[in-house]
């Protein structure tokens, strides 16, 4: 990863193994402080309800460790000596089956700001969205407030994403009505806002992901969704670090099924990791090289069988 301190230090991805029966590392995007920590995981397995990622798998909706000692995280140890302090883990389900599950991994940082926060509704227990649990680096007032904080569907990040049923991305927040907390955010440098809807029969999860200037989550996210002939991805929208006009650039172009990570997405129902950006020939990896961006995840969302869309995310 490049040099600019990331909110999340190391991506993974896990997928079944040829049995099916249990999953192995596919893969992570991590700086080279994290070389040790990715051989542990390229060893490691987690059965069906095992580890973090196959907690994901077992439950079929996001899971969260904020505290990654004396948890189900296996390579706890390991990670907290690399600087590893919280993990999400975010499965990809087609139907009833798992595809791979992806895994979030921040540090601990003096200057650690951001969030990634696990919304919840059932609604046999109540209309609104509560917090299951969030990690917040040093935004300590941010975290406190939104632990006291409820939504109720179409209102706020997590409620417009629960109404929606698809990704959504709420830039310049300072200005966002439709973000309830930005006094507090804006006062922390938190400037985007990006949420990730999971239905699970008649609950809805939704991890939203907040990320601050001078330790962002990505420098660019992307939602790509499926034409009205499901022939080829068009852009549906976008937030950018160094404010590129990203409707502009892309408007008229598409990307088809199979092409590059975004494309690969689709076509294959799983995450895809891209270290090196070069090896992809997709319009949206050449704006992103254009810009200085090197590396890339795609994470398709899928409902029931059919994708929904792609987020993607330029470090």
């Amino acid at each position: 990863m490049p040099a600019m301190k990331s909110f999340i230090r190391v991506v993974e991805l896990w997928v079944p193994d040829r049995t099916r029966t249990q999953l192995e590392f596919g893969g992570s995007l991590c700086g080279a402080e994290f070389t040790e920590f990715r051989t542990v995981s390229e060893n490691a397995l987690c059965a069906y309800d095992e580890g973090l990622p196959g907690k994901a798998w077992a439950s079929g909706h996001p899971v969260i460790l904020t505290r990654l000692a004396n948890s189900t995280f296996k390579r706890a140890d390991e990670a907290i000596e690399a600087g590893l302090t919280c993990a999400v883990a975010l499965p990809v389900l087609a139907g009833e089956f798992l595809t791979a599950v992806l895994v979030l991994l921040c540090g601990d940082d003096a200057k650690h700001i951001g969030a990634i926060e696990l919304w919840h509704n059932d609604p046999d227990k109540s209309h609104e969205m509560a917090l299951v649990d969030g990690y917040y680096g040093t935004a300590d007032k941010f975290e406190f407030n939104s632990r006291h904080t409820r939504f109720a569907r179409g209102f706020g990040l997590p409620g417009r994403t629960w109404k929606a049923g698809a990704p959504l991305i709420i830039k310049d927040l300072d200005n966002s009505r439709g973000f309830l907390r930005r006094e507090e955010a804006s006062e922390i440098g938190i400037d985007c806002g990006v949420g990730i809807p999971y239905p699970v029969g008649d609950q809805t999860w939704v991890v939203t992901l907040l990320s601050a200037a001078a330790t962002p989550i990505a420098r660019r996210f992307e939602i790509w969704v499926p034409d009205e002939a499901r022939s080829a991805l068009v852009f549906h929208s976008g937030e950018c670090s160094d404010h590129a006009d990203l409707d502009a650039l892309y408007a008229g172009k598409t990307i088809r099924r199979g092409e590059g990570s975004i494309g690969g997405a689709w076509a294959t129902g799983m995450p895809a990791l891209n270290e090196h950006l070069k090896q992809d020939g997709s319009i949206a990896a050449a704006m992103a090289r254009a810009s200085g961006m090197t590396q890339a995840v795609a994470l398709p969302v899928i409902d029931n069988v059919r994708l929904k869309a792609v987020l993607a995310w330029y470090l």
